[in-house]
C-alpha cells in the first residue's frame, strides 16, 4: 500500500536519489539531513525538485512529534553506514508507534581486497593500535567527526587529515592544532587517479579510512595504497544487529524504484 507521507533520513547521494525516485512516482516525502555537507547537497537538490527539508539533528522526542504531527507513515533510513546514533533513534521512535522503517544499506566492497596491506579494524581505537611504531606519517580519510580521538590516540604521529572544506570543519581542525600543511580540504568522492596523486605527494606510511562503499569511493581509496605499498587500515562498519526491526532492507536504488512503482500501481488498482 502506498504511504501518504515518507520521511527520508540522510544527506548521502543515495538519499537524494531515493528522493528523486519518490518524486518521479508522485509519492509525498520529506528529507531530513543533519550535517553541513548534507544540508548543502539537499538545498541544491531542492532547487531542482520541490522538496520539504528538515535541517539539523533531531532527538527522540522531536522526531516522534514530527512523525506524528505530520502524518508520516513510512520512514526510509538512507543515512551514512556509520550513523549509529541516528539509526538507533529512528527505531526507538518508530517501532513503538508501528511506523514502518525501510533501511537502505549501500553495498560493501571490503571483501574484494584480500591483501596484506589492507587491514580491517572493528573500531577507531583498534585502528589506532594497528599503527606501528615505525609508521610515523598517517593520513586520515575518515571525516572530521572523530579528529579529537585520533589526535589523542596518535599523539606521537604526524597526522594529515582530508576533510570537507567548510568553515566549521576548518575551525575544528585548527582548534585541534592541525597546521595548514596537514589539512586537505576537499569534497569527495575522489577518483583513483586523484587519490594516487595525493598519496604520492604526502607519502604517508598509513591511510586510515572507512568502509564507505562504492558511493563513498572506497575502492578508489584502497587501490592506490596497494599500488604504492602503503598500509590501508579500514574501520569496518558497525554490525547490523537491528536488522529484524526493519520492514525491508534495500541495497540498490533500482530496488527502491521497483518498490515505489509497486506502491504507485497498488494505489491505481485500489
Amino acid at each position: 500500500m502506498k504511504p501518504n507521507h515518507v520521511l527520508v533520513f540522510g544527506g548521502t547521494s543515495e538519499a537524494l536519489a531515493i528522493c528523486q525516485a519518490l518524486h518521479q512516482h508522485q509519492i509525498h516525502y520529506t528529507l531530513s539531513v543533519a550535517t553541513a555537507a548534507g544540508e548543502q547537497a539537499a538545498i541544491s537538490f531542492s532547487k531542482q525538485v520541490a522538496t520539504r527539508l528538515i535541517l539539523g539533528r533531531m532527538g527522540v522526542s522531536e522526531m516522534r512529534n514530527w512523525i506524528v504531527n505530520y502524518g508520516v507513515d513510512c520512514v526510509i533510513d538512507a543515512a551514512h553506514p556509520y550513523a549509529e546514533v541516528l539509526r538507533q533513534t529512528i527505531l526507538v521512535v518508530c517501532v513503538p508507534i508501528e511506523c514502518p522503517v525501510i533501511r537502505y544499506e549501500r553495498g560493501s566492497q571490503i571483501d574484494q581486497f584480500d591483501h596484506p596491506l589492507v587491514q580491517r579494524a572493528p573500531s577507531l581505537e583498534k585502528a589506532c593500535q594497528l599503527v606501528t611504531e615505525k609508521q610515523q606519517k598517517v593520513l586520515l580519510t575518515t571525516g572530521s567527526k572523530d579528529l579529537a580521538q585520533y589526535r589523542q590516540r596518535l599523539s606521537d604521529k604526524q597526522l594529515y587529515v582530508r576533510v570537507l572544506p567548510t568553515s566549521k570543519v576548518l575551525a575544528q581542525c585548527e582548534a585541534l592544532g592541525f597546521g595548514l600543511e596537514q589539512i586537505i580540504a576537499m569534497k569527495g568522492p575522489f577518483s583513483q587517479v586523484m587519490n594516487l596523486a595525493l598519496y604520492q605527494t604526502l607519502a604517508p606510511d598509513v591511510v586510515i579510512t572507512k568502509e564507505s562503499g562504492d558511493a563513498g569511493g572506497f575502492s578508489e581509496k584502497v587501490q592506490p595504497c596497494i599500488a604504492l605499498g602503503i598500509t590501508c587500515i579500514v574501520i569496518a562498519r558497525p554490525s547490523n544487529g537491528l536488522a529484524n526491526n526493519y520492514t525491508a532492507l534495500i541495497s540498490s536504488i533500482e530496488e527502491c524504484r521497483a518498490l515505489f512503482a509497486h506502491w504507485q500501481q497498488t494505489e491505481q488498482r485500489a
